[in-house]
């Protein structure tokens, strides 16, 4: 039973990373279409921040691919 309540606390706290990394590539996409539509093109920080977010939000895509295979490996539950 404590398996169960430490992965679900997992699965939770991946949830929490990929809302978190969604909202902040939305903001930052909004941000560079602001800048672009301003007549300007986007700058180099909000550039870099666009492609850390995208970062972050791999990194958690390939989390849960990993959680995946263990729960269809019967790893998990």
């Amino acid at each position: 039973m404590d398996k169960r309540k430490t992965w679900r606390q997992q699965e939770q706290q991946l949830v929490e990373r990929w809302n978190a990394a969604a909202r902040r590539h939305r903001e930052v996409q909004a941000e560079i279409s602001r800048q672009t539509s301003a007549g300007g093109g986007a700058s180099q920080e909000l550039m870099l921040r666009a492609e850390s977010s995208r970062a972050e939000m791999e990194a958690v895509r390939r989390k849960v691919a990993r959680l995946k295979v263990e729960f269809y490996s019967g790893k998990r539950y």
